[in-house]
C-alpha cells in the first residue's frame, strides 16, 4: 500500500494537482481535522520498502451511515477535495462508489443545515472516484493481482520452506491453515507452489467420503518413501454441505487413522506483514500513476473505476461491475454451484486448480506411449529450473512417455550423460535453487556429430531444453542442422529461463523474479545503512548481461534516482543532469541516494568510473560507495512467481510436445522439420504463446544477445517521474477502460 501512496501523491503532484493524505482511511475522513494534511515530494520518501501503510487504515462505522458520510463530505468541501482515490479492499471500494452517489444529495443538505453556501456546492459538484484493491486474499473479480497478494505468497512460502526441513528431518505431517475469507487463490497457488499432497479451497469442497481418500493417499505416499506429507487448508474452506473444515478436524483423522506425527500451523496476520515483494512494489506503482491519470481524465459520465494490471498493461475497470462479479462467485457457493465459482473467479484460477489436480498424485498412464521426451538445462542457472524439470517429468509420465533427464547441458547430451526417472525422483525439487541437472553453456555446433548419436542411440523423439539465450541459441542450431541429420527432425521446446531476461518470444523468463527481489533485498539493506550517517550516494551494479530488465525493475522497486541501461543510450550530458539531479535532492532533508547500473551498459562508463565522477562532483555534498551485487543475484530459493509460472511453463510445454508427437508420427517413427516443430514458449501480454525459433531468429540481436523490441522499455518512464525528473506527460500511455463481464472472465489468461 505504501508505494501505491507513493506513486499517487507524486504523479499528483507531477499533474500539477494539490495533494491530501487521509490518516486511519474513512473514520480519518468523517473526524477531519489532523487526519486530513497535505502532502509534498518528501512527504513519501524512503517509504517503499514498508510493510503496512503508514497513513493508517481503519474500520469505521460511522461511514456506513448517511450522518458520517455527510460529516465526511463536509470535510472534503472544507479542503477543496474532489478527488478521492481509495485503496482498499470490496467493502472500502464499495463504500467509495455508494458517497459518489450520494455526493450531490450529501452537498444539498450541507448547504441546507448552512454549512455551506451555494456558490460551494456549485463549485465541488463533482466528486470522482477511482478505487485500487489492495487486499491479500486476490478475491476481486476482473482484476489479475491485487495489491498485497504477492508478498503474502512470499510469507506463505517462508513459512512452507522452513516446515519443509523440519518436517522431513522428524518424517511429520503438517496442516497448514492460511488466509484468503472466502476466497482460496493463496492456498491454491502456494499448494501449487510447494506441491502440497493435499488441497481444501472453499471454491471446490471434497466429494463426500474424502476422508477415506485422504488418509489413503497419504499412507500411499508414505510408503513409497516420502518422509512428510502438507496439507494446506483455506481459512474458509468447507464440505460438500456448506459445513466448516477445521484445522484441527484434518489433524486428528490422521493422527486416529493412520497414527502419523501431525502438526497444525496456523499462519495468521504472519501472512499481511513484512516487506513488499517486488512484483507489488512495482504493482502498485504503475497503478497509483494510472489511478492519477484516471481522476485527472474523469468526466461527470465516467463511471467510477478500479485501476487494475491486464498482462504487463494498466487497464481501467468499471468498479461496479466487478462488485457485482465478485457477489455472484459467493452467491454460486453459497447455492453449491461449484463449477461456476471456479470459473468466475477467472481463467487463471480455474488453469491453477486444475494443474494442481494434474500434478498432485500419480495417475499411472492407461497405456505407455511409443514416444520419448528428454529434458535438459542449459546456461547459467535460474530459480525455477527445478520446479520446470519436475512438473515436465510428471506430466511426461502421465502421457505414458519415457522420460529421459540428461545432465550438464548440450555437453552432457554430446558424452551421452543420460537416464530415465520416474515419479518420484524429481519430489522436493519445487523449492531448490539454481538446477539439479547440472548446466554448462556449451552450444551444439562444437559437439553437433555426438549430440546427434545419442540422439539416434537412446531414439529421443522430443527435447526439452529449459535455459537462457544460450538454450535458444543452441535449438536453433539444431534446427538449422536438419537438412544434415535426419535424427534431428524432432520436437524441440524452448522454456526460457535467465535472470536476465533477454529471451526473444516471451516478456518473463523464469528465473527473473527471483533476481529483481535478490537484488531488491540487497538493495533496502545498503539504503538502510546509510540511515544516520552523512549524506550519502550508492553506485550499485547489476548483473544481466546487456539487458537492462533487472536494473530498470529492481530500481523501481527501490526507488532508485537513476538505471543506466545498455537500450537507452546515455551521455556525458545525461549523467551531469543526474549528478545535479542528486545534488539538488541532498541539499533537502533527503539523505541518501541510489544509482543503479547493469554490468554490460556502456564501454566506457564503467561503475568505476561512475564512483569517481559522483565522489568528486559531490564533495561536500554527499559522499559515494560502490556496491557490486554479482551473484547474489541468481537469488536462493525461487519466488511462489517463479515456482508457479515454471510448474505451469511446464506442463504447457509437454502437452504441445505431445500433440505435435501424435502429428508427427508415422510407421513407427518420427519425421518433424517444419518451423512450428520447434518453439519457445512464453508469456506474452496475458496469454501463453509458442514461438518458431525460425521466426524469432529475425527479431534477435545476437551480438548483444537481445530481443528487439522489449515491453520493459515503457516502465523506464515511471522509474524517472517517481525519481522527480522532469518528463513531458505527452509520452504517458493512458491505460484503457476495458468491461468485466461472464465472457471476459473466461478467456484465456497467462497468468
Amino acid at each position: 500500500m505504501n508505494a501505491a501512496v507513493r506513486a499517487v501523491t507524486r504523479m499528483g503532484i507531477y499533474v500539477g494537482a494539490k495533494v491530501f493524505l487521509i490518516y486511519e482511511g474513512y473514520e480519518g475522513l468523517v473526524e477531519g481535522g489532523e487526519n486530513i494534511k497535505q502532502a509534498n515530494w518528501l512527504s513519501v520518501s524512503n517509504i517503499i520498502q514498508l510493510g503496512g501503510t503508514i497513513i493508517g487504515s481503519a474500520r469505521c462505522k460511522a461511514f456506513t451511515t448517511r450522518e458520517g458520510r455527510l460529516r465526511a463530505a463536509y470535510n472534503l468541501v472544507q479542503h477543496g477535495i474532489t478527488n478521492l482515490c481509495v485503496i482498499g479492499g470490496d467493502g472500502s471500494l464499495t463504500g467509495a462508489n455508494i458517497f459518489r452517489t450520494e455526493w450531490g444529495s450529501l452537498l444539498e443538505d450541507l448547504v441546507k443545515d448552512g454549512q455551506i453556501t451555494e456558490h460551494v456546492a456549485q463549485k465541488y459538484c463533482q466528486l470522482n472516484i477511482v478505487g485500487l484493491v489492495g487486499s491479500i486474499d486476490n478475491d476481486f473479480c476482473g482484476t489479475d493481482m491485487t495489491i498485497g497478494t504477492d508478498s503474502a505468497l512470499h510469507r506463505i512460502m517462508e513459512v512452507i520452506d522452513a516446515i519443509t526441513t523440519t518436517a522431513q528431518s522428524h518424517q511429520r505431517t503438517f496442516v497448514l491453515e492460511v488466509m484468503g475469507r472466502h476466497c482460496g487463490y493463496l492456498a491454491l497457488v502456494s499448494a501449487l507452489a510447494s506441491g502440497a499432497d493435499w488441497l481444501f479451497i472453499p471454491e471446490s469442497p471434497p466429494e463426500d467420503g474424502w476422508e477415506d481418500l485422504m488418509c489413503e493417499r497419504l499412507g500411499e505416499t508414505r510408503s513409497r518413501g516420502s518422509r512428510l506429507n502438507i496439507i494446506i487448508i483455506a481459512e474458509g474452506a468447507i464440505d460438500r454441505n456448506g459445513k466448516s473444515i477445521s484445522s484441527n478436524y484434518v489433524k486428528d483423522l490422521v493422527v486416529q487413522r493412520l497414527g502419523f506425527d501431525t502438526r497444525v500451523t496456523v499462519l495468521g496476520h504472519v501472512q499481511r506483514g513484512g516487506t513488499p515483494s517486488a512484483f507489488d512494489r512495482v504493482l502498485s506503482s504503475k497503478m497509483g500513476m494510472e489511478a492519477v491519470m484516471a481522476l485527472v481524465e474523469a468526466t461527470p459520465d465516467t463511471p467510477a473505476c478500479v485501476v487494475s494490471l491486464s498482462g504487463n498493461q494498466s487497464v481501467r475497470l468499471p468498479l461496479m461491475e466487478c462488485v457485482q462479479v465478485t457477489k455472484d462467485v459467493q452467491k454460486a457457493m453459497d447455492e453449491k454451484r461449484f463449477e461456476e465459482a471456479i470459473q468466475l473467479r477467472g481463467r487463471s484460477f480455474e488453469n491453477n486448480w486444475n494443474i494442481y489436480k494434474l500434478l498432485a498424485h500419480q495417475k499411472p498412464a492407461q497405456q505407455k506411449s511409443p514416444f520419448t521426451l528428454a529434458i535438459l538445462n542449459v546456461g547459467a542457472p535460474a530459480a525455477g529450473m527445478n520446479a520446470a524439470v519436475r512438473s515436465a517429468v510428471r506430466i511426461g509420465i502421465c502421457k505414458g512417455h519415457t522420460v529421459y533427464v540428461v545432465n550438464d547441458g548440450f555437453e552432457g547430451l554430446a558424452n551421452g550423460q543420460i537416464h530415465e526417472v520416474g515419479w518420484h525422483d524429481v519430489a522436493g525439487w519445487l523449492g531448490r535453487g539454481g538446477s539439479m541437472l547440472g548446466t554448462k553453456r556449451t552450444l551444439p555446433k562444437t559437439c553437433m556429430e555426438k549430440i546427434v548419436e545419442t540422439v539416434r542411440k537412446f531414439n529421443i523423439q522430443s527435447l526439452l531444453v529449459i535455459g537462457g539465450f544460450e538454450a535458444y541459441e543452441g535449438v536453433l542450431q539444431l534446427v538449422e542442422a536438419r537438412g544434415q541429420y535426419e535424427e534431428l527432425c524432432i520436437i524441440m521446446c524452448v522454456i526460457p529461463a535467465t535472470i536476465s531476461n533477454n529471451v526473444p518470444g516471451t516478456d518473463f523468463s523464469l528465473g527473473s523474479d527471483t533476481a529483481v527481489n535478490a537484488a531488491m533485498e540487497s538493495c533496502d539493506r545498503i539504503k538502510q545503512s546509510a540511515s544516520g550517517t552523512k549524506r550519502r550516494v550508492f553506485i550499485v551494479e547489476t548483473m544481466g548481461g546487456y539487458c537492462g530488465y533487472l536494473s530498470t525493475v529492481t530500481g523501481i522497486a527501490v526507488g532508485a534516482d537513476a538505471a543506466y541501461v545498455y537500450e537507452e543510450p546515455f551521455t556525458i550530458h545525461d549523467l551531469k543532469a543526474n549528478v545535479e539531479h542528486l545534488t539538488d535532492k541532498m541539499k533537502t532533508d533527503i539523505q541518501r541516494g541510489l544509482v543503479l547500473r547493469n554490468e554490460k551498459c556502456h564501454e566506457h562508463y564503467t561503475t568505476e568510473f561512475l564512483y569517481n565522477l559522483y565522489s568528486s562532483e559531490g564533495k561536500g555534498i554527499f559522499d559515494c560507495r560502490i556496491n557490486v551485487l554479482g551473484h547474489l543475484q541468481q537469488g536462493g530459493a525461487p519466488t511462489p512467481f517463479d515456482r508457479n509460472y515454471s510448474t505451469k511453463l511446464g506442463v504447457k510445454a509437454v502437452l504441445w510436445m505431445s500433440e505435435k508427437l501424435q502429428e508427427a508420427y508415422r510407421k513407427g517413427r518420427i519425421f518433424a522439420n517444419a518451423g512450428d516443430t520447434a518453439c519457445v514458449i512464453g508469456l506474452r501480454k496475458k496469454a501463453v504463446a509458442f514461438s518458431p525459433v525460425t521466426e524469432l531468429k529475425k527479431v534477435t540481436d545476437f551480438e548483444p544477445r537481445l530481443p528487439q523490441e522489449q515491453w520493459w522499455l515503457n516502465l523506464r518512464l515511471m522509474l524517472k517521474m517517481l525519481a522527480n525528473y522532469q518528463i513531458s506527460l505527452t509520452e504517458y500511455i493512458s491505460g484503457k477502460m476495458e468491461h468485466v463481464t461472464r465472457r471476459t472472465l473466461s478467456i484465456e489468461k497467462g497468468f
